[in-house]
């Protein structure tokens, strides 16, 4: 038997469940992964209350794309795997469960340097902020303003950005400016007056802005700093894109990613690996909560102000 966690309406935490189920059958194309650690994501809190429109419950509805584990099981006709690999899944269909059917584009060896909870952290967030700057274009000497650097998308966003040797200004409250500072970036405390304390730190201005909070303050000062809308992307408010005239990924907008887009989320494991291996990317892990206490996990996220990646272990 595996354990699952699922809704079977839309709600508050309370209407998730926890179940057992039969194992899971593995196809021929596929592979099984007894999961050792699930990351949670906004977006699933998001879906199952119902605040981010999703296709109408007919039957129990599984939550979860990230997770790391062991692989179990190797279908027939997979080539390039085998029982033990450790695995990073990413875009898995469930995750929220002991074992997880996944087919080989879904995972990616896990790196050596990086434990099983470090590495169920890295699937969304890792490769939204890889994806989101290299759409935005940082490079060397870009002058980056991030809007919410403590959260898992900000703090990946700064390390990549700053091993780019881009300039990071990030935004955030009290209690986040230590680590946004031992992060690189030069730290700001979100708040009336905003906009003045950014241009004080930076006085020749910004460039990019990655805005990863969607509040109408971080938007109205990424206006007032950057004139050419073009050059402020947003993961939050993505509907209102088109209407506020800047790019967006993910985050409600109905544009899909292009094909470009989705290969730099691939391709975010193995940056990630390599700056792990460089010691130059660190993972925040949050609160850590049995799979069982799911519920509470979402509550903890839904509260918008974790202190690190929440994660799920079986």
């Amino acid at each position: 038997m595996a354990t699952v966690v699922q809704y079977s309406e839309f709600g508050s935490p309370d209407v998730l469940q926890v179940v057992e189920v039969p194992k899971p059958a593995v196809p021929a194309d596929g592979l099984l992964i007894d999961v050792k650690a699930v990351g949670v994501n906004p977006i699933e809190w998001k879906l199952r209350s119902g605040i981010r429109p999703s296709a109408p419950i007919t039957e129990p509805r599984r939550l979860g794309s990230d997770a790391a584990g062991v692989v179990s099981e190797v279908g027939a006709d997979v080539d390039g795997w085998a029982v033990g690999d450790e695995v990073v899944v990413r875009g898995g269909n469930g995750a929220y469960a002991s074992q997880l059917v996944v087919t080989p584009d879904q995972i990616t060896r896990k790196p050596e340097a990086v434990d099983f909870q470090q590495a169920a952290a890295i699937g969304v967030p890792v490769g939204t902020a890889y994806q989101a700057l290299k759409s935005l274009g940082v490079t060397e000497g870009t002058t980056l303003l991030i809007h919410g650097g403590s959260g898992a998308v900000g703090q990946a966003a700064i390390q990549f950005a700053k091993d780019w040797g881009a300039i990071v200004i990030a935004t955030g409250g009290e209690n986040s400016q230590l680590r946004l500072r031992e992060l690189g970036a030069i730290p700001v405390v979100y708040g009336p007056g905003l906009t003045d304390r950014v241009r004080a730190v930076a006085p020749e201005g910004i460039d990019l802005v990655l805005d990863a909070v969607g509040t109408d303050e971080a938007l109205e000062t990424s206006f007032e700093l950057v004139p050419d809308r073009s050059n402020i992307g947003t993961i939050v408010v993505g509907a209102r894109a088109a209407e506020l005239g800047i790019k967006a990924w993910s985050g409600g907008n109905p544009i899909p990613l292009t094909e470009q887009e989705q290969a730099w989320r691939v391709e975010a494991v193995d940056a990630v690996a390599d700056l792990v291996s460089r010691g130059g990317f660190h993972f925040q892990i949050g609160t850590v909560y049995p799979l069982a206490q799911a519920a509470d996990a979402h509550r903890e996220s839904e509260n918008g102000h974790p202190q690190g990646k929440i994660i799920l272990v079986p």
